[in-house]
Formats: structure tokens, C-alpha cells, sequence
């Protein structure tokens, strides 16, 4: 199924891309694998490279199991794992486009997006159709920051290998422009010709998040239960689940399900939003319950360094919060010294903010919301910055702006967001 769209069309494919955030990839082909769980299918590769060591390829999709086994499990341990399997193809088979993609795809998910770039570049100048190099090329430069170029890069994607994969990635390019109109049109017609439950779960999900994003709750349930149909165990819909619940008012089920998600995935955004459910509810012992998950977080910063993760970035949202507002600003300049894109400059003007520096922080804030892109967190921190450097009416404007978008966008942010409003009328 085509669609026709400013430069070019876009076409439902049927590979398997569940993610946890719009311009993620995914790792593993199950036309490959198989149609068994990943632990099985990386088992079944395992038993074929001890009868066929020199089989690069199978190496090359061991490595890419590795990448997405660490993601779907939050287990940074993977990746070193990874490595050696991707080294070990392209020394049997050098400058094979499939290892060199799975490089692309290991750099990205280490958050080394410079290196994710230059390896999709090699791996599409042998194969110009690598679907994985392709999608990993946009995902590169989404995030660096080069947003012109990742649309150009997005259209020649769907120029040359159409799927849900691109399709997804043409969306949130769009959507990072303030263009919900498109991005939702694209998805609902990728989702219109879905037929696999994976693709079905990932389609899902991405319209659930875009419609969370705009405080449309009812919509956004409504898409992760289709996805949660197709998929009862997709962690992103689950978490998105519980995070639309949060801001319907559902907060036990919020708990429940968001307790659910960091028992198999421990991540940062999971964790920190289950401990500020927890103060939110502000029963006796919640306090500790959340200051357990908000440790976890750094426990999973540490695990996630010693694999060779730049964690920078979720280091800096979740300590700006919740924990050391110097490493906050620290990690926050870190990451902004390798990329300019609008979830740094975000990042960094809230450290800046928590550390008393607000009118330095006051041109990230607007950086973080120049591109137009409809993100209610990121129209909260900079009211309050606004508000600190004085610029009360801008502040106030700012303020209504994030709960006008998405009134739940936060447990704690939301109700801070309106006290701090009603503090300037």
C-alpha cells in the first residue's frame, strides 16, 4: 500500500520494528530469526555458528540479536556481546553491508550517533538498500540534530526500501517540526496496512505516543489497546498505557502497570515516572518507594557506562529532578558538546535552571522549542525559566501553553506547572 506524500510515497512493508521511542530501530529481521522469542531465535544462532563458525552472516544477525535483546531487556550487557559478534562477521566477510549495519544499529543504541552515522554511510555504499543502514542513517541524524537532513534522508529511504521501519521515521521527522497532521496521516495509514502483529504493536503504539503527546488520552489508550491486542507483552505500550492512565485520573492502574514494565525493563523514563507516581500519591512509605526507583536509575547508569553507553542524557533529565544537580549540569554540557538537538537543549536548560543559572538557561529553552515541536515538558521548563529571568508574561503564556497541550503531562511537573501558574496571575 503507497501513499502518496510530498516526496514520494510511503509504503507499509511488513518487517518487525517494535521500538520504545519514534525514531528507534529495530535490530532483528524475524524473517530471519525465525518466528520463535528473540532468546530462542539467539539459542537456535548460537547452535548453527558451533557447526558454522564461518558463517558471517548468521555473526552479523547474532550481533543484531545482541543490540535488540538489550533493548527490549534494558540490559546494557548485551552490547559488548554484540561487538564481538560484529567483529567476528566483518573479519570473516570484510565490509559486509549486514555487519556494518548492525555497527550503525549498536553505535545508536550506545548512543554514539556520530559512529552510527559514518557506519550506515559504509554499509550503504555496499548495499544502497540495506533497510537497517537506511533507518539507522535518519536515526543518526534525528539524533545529532541535523533534522533537514534526516528528512532528505527520509525520502530517500522510502525512495528505496518503503516499509514501516522508514514509514515510522518519516513521522516523527515531521512530528519534530510541529507537523502532527502529517505524521498522524502517515502512521494511520501504515497502520491501515499492518498485518503483522509486530508491525500492528509498533504502528500502534507510535499513534498512542503521538496522541499523548497532544493530551488526547481516550485516542491514545484506544491505539496501545489495539497494540496491547496484537502484542499483550509490548513494553511501550504498556508504559504508554500507564502513563495516559496516569493523566486520566487512573492512578492504581498507572502504578500497576508501570511497576509491571520496570520489572522487566528497568530504563530511566520507566523508573523516574514510577517514583514520581509514587510522591504524586504521597502515601506513608511512598517517599521511599520513589527514592528506590530514582536510585535504580543510577545503578542503571553505571551498568549502562561500563558497557560502553553514553548515558549523558538520561543522566542529566532524571538527576536535574532527582538526585545531583551538579552531575545534572555536568552530564547536560557533556551531551550538548556532542549534539544540538532539541531533547538536549532541553536537558540543559533545565540543569541550568535547577542550578540557579537561568539566563543562560533561557536561550536553550527557546532552542529546545524553536522547531515547533508539541511537547508540553518542554513549554513547562521553559515557563519556569521565563519566569525566573522575569519574563512573567512570557512564563505565564508558556505555562497555560504545556497544560493546554497535555494537562498530565508529568505527576509532579503538571501540579507544579499550575501552582507556579497561579503564583504570577
Amino acid at each position: 500500500m503507497a501513499m502518496a506524500l510530498t516526496g514520494g510515497a510511503i509504503a507499509v512493508g511488513a518487517d518487525r520494528a517494535p521500538v520504545s521511542g519514534p525514531a528507534a530501530s529495530s535490530a532483528v529481521d524475524p524473517g530471519v530469526l525465525g518466528n520463535g522469542t528473540l532468546d530462542a531465535s539467539i539459542a537456535a544462532i548460537q547452535a548453527h555458528l558451533r557447526t558454522q563458525p564461518k558463517d558471517s552472516g548468521s555473526w552479523a544477525t547474532l550481533g543484531l540479536a545482541y543490540v535488540e535483546q538489550a533493548r527490549t531487556k534494558g540490559d546494557p550487557s548485551r552490547y559488548p556481546q554484540a561487538d564481538k559478534a560484529l567483529s567476528r562477521s566483518l573479519t570473516l566477510a570484510p565490509d559486509n553491508d549486514q555487519a556494518l549495519a548492525g555497527r550503525a544499529a549498536l553505535a545508536a543504541a550506545r548512543h554514539h550517533f556520530a559512529d552510527a552515522l559514518t557506519y550506515a554511510d559504509q554499509a550503504l555504499r555496499q548495499n544502497p538498500y540495506s533497510e537497517r543502514a537506511l533507518s539507522s542513517r535518519i536515526d543518526a541524524l534525528v539524533e545529532l540534530g541535523r533534522y533537514a537532513e534526516a528528512s532528505q534522508a527520509a525520502e530517500t529511504a522510502d525512495a528505496r526500501k518503503p516499509g514501516v521501519p522508514v514509514f515510522t521515521r518519516y513521522a516523527y521527522v515531521h512530528e519534530l517540526r510541529g507537523d502532527v497532521a502529517t505524521a498522524r496521516r502517515v502512521l494511520q495509514q501504515a497502520l491501515s496496512g499492518a498485518t503483522s502483529p509486530g508491525d500492528v504493536a509498533y504502528v500502534a503504539t507510535q499513534l498512542g505516543q503521538l496522541a499523548w503527546n497532544q493530551g488526547d488520552y481516550k485516542t491514545a489508550l484506544t491505539y496501545y489497546a489495539r497494540a496491547l491486542a496484537a502484542d499483550d507483552t509490548y513494553l511501550p505500550a504498556l508504559e504508554g498505557r500507564a502513563r495516559a492512565q496516569a493523566a486520566s485520573g487512573e492512578r492504581a492502574a498507572a502504578i500497576r502497570g508501570m511497576e509491571a514494565v520496570v520489572s522487566r525493563c528497568p530504563l530511566p523514563g520507566p523508573l523516574v515516572e514510577l517514583g514520581e507516581l509514587y510522591e504524586a500519591r504521597g502515601a506513608a512509605g511512598d517517599r521511599a518507594r520513589a527514592r528506590r526507583q530514582y536510585d535504580l536509575v543510577n545503578a542503571w547508569t553505571a551498568l549502562a557506562r561500563a558497557n560502553g553507553v553514553n548515558a549523558d542524557l538520561d543522566t542529566a533529565l532524571a538527576a536535574a529532578d532527582h538526585g545531583d544537580r551538579a552531575a545534572a549540569l555536568r552530564a547536560a554540557r557533556a551531551e550538548w558538546a556532542r549534539r544540538h538537538t532539541v531533547h538536549t537543549a532541553d536537558a540543559l536548560a533545565w540543569a541550568l535552571h535547577v542550578n540557579g543559572c537561568d539566563q543562560e538557561a533561557l536561550s536553550y529553552a527557546r532552542q529546545a522549542t524553536a522547531t515547533g515541536y508539541r511537547n508540553a515538558v518542554f513549554r513547562y521548563h521553559r515557563g519556569m525559566i521565563e519566569l525566573a529571568t522575569g519574563h512573567r508574561a512570557a512564563g505565564r503564556a508558556s505555562l497555560a501553553s504545556a497544560l493546554e497541550l497535555n494537562p498530565g503531562f508529568s505527576p509532579l511537573g503538571a501540579a507544579q506547572a499550575r501552582t507556579a501558574l497561579e503564583a504570577a496571575k
